[in-house]
């Protein structure tokens, strides 16, 4: 089985990390994010991995010159233009000549998901498409999936009200798909499986979704990005901190994350916050509160950050 991973978003939610680094490039836990996604995929017997791509492109072929990511062959198809997930999707399809029974991930989700029960669930049902459903406590956020006790989505509701979620069940970003599922998707133009695609086939009957408890983390802000990296280590209570980096012995770091050949000066205080690559923190200083420092930021001497993004220095 092939997958199609969808690695095309800017990350507006992670800058300044991501002004010019592609969000599935950024580290977690010392290892850049595609390569946990694609490894997890390929322990579970895919073959190939799509990537669906759109900003800063040439940011994985540099990183995997030779065609593989975690020892798995990846093929590269840049969209032209922005397509929205579906028309992502097909474009990445097409371009690879996939015509069977696909996988597909959005590229800023780590879990360990039993893809081989999904796809299991999937063929079980006769479903033209399958969704990996997760139990989340805010489902406002993200598209919410009521299902039958045959597991036949009733219905996809995408970021409903506060209070208005049928279920705080949503779509995990995990997908199995029969190649027809391409054929609702016109070649070209924008279009979204969430709004428009996955609400056409529970309208017919074909879309249905399976529930898991595996672990599941939406990376794409800050404060998912940190627990992340926090989790992947084993440790959330305490920090990930580069063997590059340089952390005075009376600074106080705390469940933050400080990227390759940062600083953290004397008696500053790093808690609950992003350092990026090359990034300073001076003497006495404080970052607190989900702050996040771009490539090469600087805070200076004494000074307080609390709940800012800092972007790069230029």
């Amino acid at each position: 089985m092939r997958a199609v991973v969808l690695v095309g978003g800017h990350g507006t939610r992670l800058r300044p990390l991501t002004n010019d680094v592609p969000k599935a490039m950024l580290s977690i836990g010392g290892v850049p994010m595609i390569e946990r996604m694609v490894g997890h995929l390929a322990s579970h017997g895919v073959t190939e991995v799509v990537l669906s791509m759109g900003f800063m492109p040439d940011a994985f072929s540099a990183a995997y010159p030779d065609g593989t990511c975690a020892g798995t062959p990846v093929h590269y198809a840049v969209e032209p233009e922005p397509l929205d997930t579906a028309g992502a999707i097909a474009f990445a399809a097409a371009h690879a000549g996939i015509d069977d029974t696909f996988l597909v991930q959005n590229g800023d989700i780590l879990t360990d998901l039993d893809l081989g029960a999904l796809v299991a669930a999937h063929r079980e049902a006769g479903a033209e498409g399958t969704i990996a459903l997760t139990a989340v406590d805010d489902p406002s956020r993200y598209g919410v999936v009521p299902t039958d006790d045959t597991g036949r989505v009733m219905g996809f509701v995408e970021k409903p009200a506060p209070g208005e979620a049928p279920t705080n069940l949503v779509n995990a970003g995990t997908y199995v798909l029969e190649p027809s599922v391409l054929s609702r998707i016109p070649a070209g133009v924008r279009v979204s499986v969430e709004r428009q695609v996955f609400p056409e086939m529970a309208a017919e009957g074909t879309l249905y979704a399976l529930a898991s408890d595996a672990t599941w983390i939406d990376t794409g802000t800050p404060q998912t990005y940190l627990r992340a990296n926090l989790e992947t280590l084993g440790d959330p209570s305490g920090s990930v901190v580069d063997e590059s980096a340089q952390v005075a012995a009376s600074a106080v770091v705390e469940r933050s994350v400080v990227l390759a050949g940062a600083s953290i000066g004397e008696n500053a205080v790093v808690t609950d916050s992003i350092i990026g690559p090359g990034a300073s923190v001076g003497a006495s200083a404080h970052v607190l509160s989900h702050s996040v420092l771009g490539t090469d930021a600087v805070v200076a001497d004494g000074e307080r950050l609390v709940g800012q993004c800092r972007p790069e220095v230029a």
